[in-house]
């Protein structure tokens, strides 16, 4: 092994690792999600005889109806803002590949951990997060609305492609991974714990107590890393930041301070520096904590990282205390910024609009999810609806508010 200028380690040895083997990557670690047979699916399916079964996961949700509908999802400008801005579907991306990154450090189960990042935000709906507290917010005397809950009932039962059952049919691993990327679940109360109990129903646990594998501890870290760096570009291109504001918040100022002088210099160059460069420390800072703590547990099966007493793959704790200060600057400078906060206001309103209208017209939903909610009771009606309002693109929510109220919002 040996060191490149970003810090990170050539993986070099790839004795005995069979033909299947990328350059770069060794054998995974007994502690690897793909080091014991998988636990299985839940409806039985026979072997595929060129992928393993995290390929076929992965496979399956890169070619899902919900993964297509994510490139017309808001991350935080709205589509139509500007065709540079992240998309829920190139946030996706983006976190896949640091995945992958981190999980090949640490000889987990790259296949596993990219599955569970392109995955992650299929509950998403339509204008992100204002989407969600508009849902959550009509959906509070139906069970409420929850993202993470959401993807686990996509990836389960929305997705309708198959012959023989509804949803991916996913292996328990990645589950597993997609309801747990976040922490262990301990309140009973919680949504994503209440589609994994109905999941464990005449099928097996989930371990909802225990940490998640580490392929999942991987992705959720390549989510915080994929967000925060680009969330700093895009604030950068929609001139919500400047480099000199960033410059004495903590982590990325150390980076801005050492980037290069003068008026001549291309702003979009000295953008994309910073997070590149951002983007290769956090991932050295999570490599070198996480290597730490596996020597110190010493993990021989990937039960034992799930049974663990702490999360193992994790930042160290000053860059963990840096990114929650610089978590609180983008969200009082980006995330709640004026120009971002008017745009999610009526997207709010837009979404409890649709919702209100289907909820009290029948006849306003498309004929499908008419049939799919006619003679349900309330609860189980309104759990339809919150699933087609979920399912929309912004583009879509934007031509139904059109065509059910006459009135397009801008949404500018």
């Amino acid at each position: 092994m040996s060191d490149d200028s970003t810090g990170l380690v050539k993986m070099t040895d790839t004795a005995d690792f069979g033909a299947s083997l990328a350059p770069g990557q060794r054998r995974p670690a007994r502690y690897a999600a793909s080091a014991v047979p998988s636990r299985g699916r839940r409806f039985p399916e026979p072997d595929c005889p060129s992928r393993s079964p995290f390929q076929r996961d992965r496979d399956r949700i890169l070619h899902s109806t919900a993964f297509r509908r994510l490139i017309h999802k808001t991350q935080v400008f709205v589509f139509h803002e500007g065709d540079h801005y992240r998309t829920r579907l190139t946030h996706s991306l983006e976190v896949a590949q640091i995945a992958r990154t981190i999980s090949r450090q640490l000889r987990l189960d790259e296949d596993l951990a990219e599955a569970l990042a392109l995955a992650h935000d299929l509950g998403h709906p339509p204008f992100g997060h204002a989407g969600e507290r508009a849902l959550d917010r009509i959906m509070a005397a139906f069970g409420g609305f929850d993202h993470n809950a959401q993807s686990l009932r996509v990836v389960t039962a929305l997705e309708r492609k198959y012959l023989d059952f509804d949803g991916l049919n996913l292996t328990w691993e990645t589950l597993e991974g997609l309801a747990k990327h976040n922490g262990p679940l301990a309140d009973e109360r919680d949504p994503v714990l209440k589609v994994v109990r109905r999941l464990e129903d005449g099928w097996q646990s989930l371990e909802a107590e225990r940490w998640a594998s580490g392929e999942a501890q991987a992705a959720a870290l390549a989510d915080d890393i994929a967000y925060v760096s680009h969330d700093i570009d895009d604030g950068l291109r929609a001139n919500l930041l400047s480099l000199a504001a960033l410059a004495d918040v903590p982590f990325v100022g150390e980076i801005v301070r050492s980037l290069p002088q003068g008026a001549h210099l291309d702003g979009s160059r000295l953008t994309y520096e910073v997070t590149r460069r951002m983007i290769t420390r956090l991932i050295h800072d999570v490599v070198q904590e996480s290597r730490r703590r596996l020597a110190a547990l010493d993990p021989a099966t990937p039960t034992d990282v799930m049974a663990a007493p702490q999360v193992t793959v994790a930042f160290s704790e000053r860059v963990a205390g840096d990114l929650a200060s610089l978590k609180a600057f983008l969200m009082e400078r980006v995330y709640r910024s004026r120009r971002v906060m008017g745009v999610m206001e009526e997207a709010e309103a837009v979404v409890a609009r649709l919702f209100a209208r289907y909820l009290a017209d029948e006849g306003a939903l498309p004929g499908g999810w008419r049939a799919a909610q006619a003679g349900l009771a309330d609860r189980a009606r309104a759990r339809v609806i919150a699933d087609f309002v979920a399912g929309m693109t912004d583009r879509y929510a934007i031509a139904e508010h059109a065509r059910l109220f006459d009135a397009a919002p801008e949404l500018r």
